[in-house]
C-alpha cells in the first residue's frame, strides 16, 4: 500500500512539475557522516593528508516506507606531485533511486595546493556526467482518478532518460588544527532532457527537462584534545543552500584513543542523529541513525547508514606535512 501511494505521489510530483515546463531538484545525496565524505560536496576535499583515502557508503532513508531513497558512494582521492607543486585528485560516484527516479552522478576533481597561514589551501574543480532516469511505464493511476487520466501528457507513461554534462568547484583551507571549505556544485546548472528510452514520448515529440539545482556548501570542524586523557572532542557543520531552501546540520563526536568515537547531532527541521565508528589502523567502519523530527516520523523507523573506509600512505618524498593535529583546551 505504500508502495502504491509513493509511486502514484511520485507521479503526481512529476506531472506537476512538468506542467511548468521543467523539474527543479537538489541532486547531492544527503549524508549523515558528511565529515567522512567531504569530497561528495566540495572537490577542494581531496588529498587532504598524504594518504590514498578510499570511501564506500550506504544509505537507507525512512525505513518501513516502500521505494524511499537509497542511496550509494563510492569515492576515492589522493594528492600527488608534479614539477615540484602540490596536487590532489579524486573520483566520486554517487547512484540514488527514489520512487520511480533513479540518479547517477560521477565526477572526476582535480585540485592544486599551496601552503599558506601555517597549513594548505587548496582550489578545485569538477568535471562529470548527471544521468536520470524516470520510470514511466511503472505509472500506476487508480480508476475514480477526478485530477488525471491515463491519457494525461504530464505524466510520462513510457521509461524516460537523459544525460548531462555536469560542474563544480571549490575552496578549502586544512590547518594543523581545524578546515573548513565552501564550494559550489552542479555549478553549470545542468538541464537534463529526458526522452522516451524505446522512442515512446521522445517520438511523439514530448521531452521533459529536469534542472540540477546549483548548491552552495559550507564546510567546517576541528579536533579539540582534553587534556590528560585519551578523548578528544570532533565538532562539524555543514550548511547548504540552493538559494531558494537553505538548511544545516551540525554534529558533535567524541573519540577514545583515535579508536572508537561516537556522537550526536542534529540537521534543521529534519532528524536528531547519531552515530558511531572505529577506526583499526588504516580502516574505518562509522554507522549512524538518524530519528526524524518531522511528520514523516509515524511512517517511518528512521534511516540508516554505514560508512567503510581504507587508507594508504603514499610516498612524496617528504614528511607528511597536513598530518590531522589538535589543539587543547582542558
Amino acid at each position: 500500500m505504500k508502495s502504491g501511494i509513493l509511486i502514484r505521489l511520485t507521479a503526481l510530483a512529476f506531472a506537476a512539475a512538468a506542467s511548468a515546463g521543467l523539474l527543479h531538484a537538489q541532486t547531492d545525496a544527503q549524508f549523515t557522516q558528511f565529515y567522512e565524505l567531504p569530497s561528495l560536496y566540495n572537490p577542494a576535499a581531496t588529498g587532504r593528508t598524504d594518504f590514498l583515502n578510499i570511501r564506500a557508503a550506504g544509505r537507507l532513508q525512512w525505513v518501513g516506507i516502500d521505494n524511499a531513497p537509497r542511496t550509494f558512494l563510492g569515492a576515492a582521492d589522493m594528492p600527488f606531485k608534479l614539477l615540484g607543486q602540490r596536487f590532489s585528485t579524486g573520483l566520486v560516484m554517487q547512484q540514488e533511486s527514489y520512487g520511480l527516479y533513479n540518479s547517477l552522478n560521477l565526477n572526476a576533481q582535480i585540485g592544486y595546493k599551496r601552503k599558506r597561514w601555517g597549513g594548505e589551501f587548496t582550489v578545485a574543480l569538477q568535471i562529470g556526467m548527471y544521468d536520470q532516469r524516470f520510470k514511466g511505464s511503472e505509472v500506476y493511476l487508480p480508476d475514480g482518478d477526478d485530477y488525471h487520466q491515463g491519457s494525461d501528457e504530464g505524466i510520462p507513461m513510457t521509461d524516460l532518460h537523459g544525460t548531462a554534462l555536469d560542474l563544480g568547484a571549490g575552496i578549502w583551507y586544512q590547518h594543523k588544527i581545524w578546515h573548513a571549505g565552501l564550494s559550489v556544485t552542479h555549478l553549470s546548472g545542468p538541464t537534463i532532457k529526458m526522452g522516451g528510452e524505446n522512442g515512446g514520448d521522445a517520438a511523439a515529440g514530448q521531452i521533459y527537462e529536469f534542472k540540477a539545482a546549483r548548491t552552495l556548501y559550507f564546510m567546517g570542524g576541528c579536533n579539540i584534545p582534553i587534556k590528560n586523557t585519551l578523548f578528544e572532542i570532533m565538532p562539524s557543520v555543514m550548511v547548504k543552500s540552493d538559494f531558494t531552501f537553505t538548511t544545516g546540520e551540525v554534529m558533535a563526536r567524541a573519540r577514545y584513543n583515535k579508536f572508537l568515537s561516537f556522537g550526536i547531532g542534529y540537521r534543521w527541521n529534519d532528524a536528531v542523529t547519531a552515530t558511531v565508528a572505529a577506526e583499526i589502523k588504516n580502516f574505518y567502519l562509522g554507522y549512524s541513525y538518524d530519528y526524524a523530527t518531522s511528520a514523516i516520523h509515524s511512517a517511518s523507523s528512521g534511516s540508516h547508514e554505514i560508512v567503510f573506509g581504507y587508507r594508504l600512505k603514499l610516498d612524496l618524498g617528504e614528511k607528511n606535512r597536513n598530518r590531522h593535529k589538535s589543539i587543547r583546551i582542558m
